[in-house]
């Protein structure tokens, strides 16, 4: 991985520190997985549109019903299809099936505590 720096990065390192080499393997043993990464990413996709925030919102209460969540979206079915699935597909809800009807909820309490702390930060800049 070392090999991979650019070279002003690696002349930017040699004029800052003494073992230069050594710092830099330090500094690879910080970069984050990929794969932690990626799931990050897919959360925040996630999170980034407000139909997906409001279904979390609504399922804060409790499960509810596929045809529930559309009424509360107002929104057509397929519409609420996709953003269910997007949530469904980062880990944010679960699904129970019941006869013909699908019911969701919640998937990790953490969720909900990422959306209060986006609230939280959201008033400290006003």
């Amino acid at each position: 991985m070392a090999d991979s720096v650019s070279e002003s990065t690696r002349q930017t390192l040699d004029r800052l520190y003494d073992d230069s080499e050594e710092r830099l393997t330090s500094l690879f043993e910080l970069t984050p997985d990929d794969g932690e990464i990626e799931t990050t990413r897919a959360v925040f996709k996630a999170l980034s549109n407000e139909h997906r925030i409001r279904v979390l919102e609504a399922l804060r209460e409790g499960e509810l019903c596929a045809c529930e969540l559309q009424a509360i979206l107002d929104a057509p079915q397929s519409t609420v299809g996709s953003h269910l699935r997007e949530l469904k597909d980062a880990g944010l809800v679960k699904t129970r099936r019941q006869g013909k009807w699908t019911y969701y909820r919640i998937g990790d309490t953490a969720v909900l505590q990422l959306l209060d702390i986006a609230v939280a930060l959201g008033r400290e800049t006003e």
